[in-house]
């Protein structure tokens, strides 16, 4: 199969996000919520059993949160 004709049979299918334009905004405010809260929780008992318990999610929602509204916002120069 040569690229052409891959590029040719994705055509009929489009890509469609998993979250829409109009929900992003919302989506990247909770993840960021989310990772506010998830952060002063862990900073108030900071144990070994904490770290995957709330850091790694905290991490998670920020990065993921961080992504969502730029792509909300947009990037404006």
């Amino acid at each position: 199969m040569s690229l052409n004709e891959v590029w040719e049979a994705a055509s009929a299918n489009p890509y469609t996000p998993l979250v829409p334009k109009d929900s992003q905004f919302f989506v990247g405010f909770t993840l960021l919520l989310t990772a506010l809260v998830f952060t002063g929780l862990f900073g108030l008992n900071r144990s070994l059993l904490n770290i995957p318990l709330l850091g790694v999610p905290a991490s998670l929602a920020f990065g993921f949160g961080a992504v969502y509204m730029i792509c909300a916002v947009g990037v404006y120069v």
